[in-house]
């Protein structure tokens, strides 16, 4: 989609990657959109409940919606990207070779219920609830690690070594927009993993520990949606 093939002003992009699939668009300064571009992607069902995504095809669709959008409007400049995303979707990948070491588990998929049930046991489903604002539930990361932290053959090992990050969708974008630089999440994405203190917005170290992940996982760094890509430096890498 596009309304004009020429612009003068800055343009700010937004990624949009949802359970389904990946789109990029370009606004201009009124909040009008100038240029899109929308792409697919699979959904991975093997077993009943389950539900995974491939992180590499949501960075390649990613990557060619930005390429199909920025070649609808080449002459744009491009001052900002902002990213929204599916939230509870989580995936872990080798700090050294960037690969994820599985897919992302995505927020529906239910093969952590007897994960929960476990935590469950001698508590109720708001064990953490006073700290993270949730309750105990298969949709949340912390159980999701946890389930890939257990069923992946060499992750533990990997993880103790320290060679593993963790990330919800956004982080693993910020990751490959910035080739690696970038580990981070924000608050609004970090509060639905079952491991951020609300009341201090940092990781709660209460309840990274009681789920077994303490000292593992590389953690990202927390901060507010106001990160900013250098679109110069990622037009290189288109």
């Amino acid at each position: 989609m596009t309304t004009s093939t020429t612009t003068a002003s800055p343009l700010v992009g937004a990624i949009d990657q949802g359970t389904t699939s990946s789109r990029f668009i370009l606004f201009d300064t009124t909040g009008n959109i100038v240029a899109s571009h929308q792409m697919e992607h699979d959904q991975i069902q093997s077993e009943p409940g389950w539900c995974e995504h491939d992180p590499n095809q949501i960075w390649d669709t990613v990557h060619e919606c930005i390429a199909k959008t920025m070649e609808q409007v080449p002459d744009a400049v491009v001052s900002a990207i902002g990213i929204t995303n599916q939230r509870e979707t989580s995936l872990l990948w080798d700090k050294v070779t960037g690969q994820p070491v599985y897919n992302a588990l995505v927020w529906h998929d239910m093969r952590t219920s007897d994960i929960v049930h476990e935590q469950l046991q001698g508590h109720d489903i708001n064990r953490f609830r006073a700290t993270t604002g949730l309750p105990l539930a298969t949709y949340f990361s912390a159980v999701k690690i946890m389930w890939l932290l257990r069923h992946v053959p060499g992750l533990r090992a990997k993880a103790d070594a320290g060679d593993v990050l963790f990330g919800t969708i956004d982080t693993w974008l910020l990751w490959k927009l910035s080739g690696g630089a970038v580990h981070a999440t924000d608050v609004s994405n970090a509060s639905r993993t079952n491991l951020m203190d609300l009341h201090t917005l940092q990781w709660s170290d209460g309840t990274v520990s009681r789920s077994c992940l303490y000292m593992v996982i590389s953690f990202m760094m927390l901060g507010t949606m106001d990160w900013l890509i250098d679109c110069m430096q990622y037009s290189h890498r288109l």
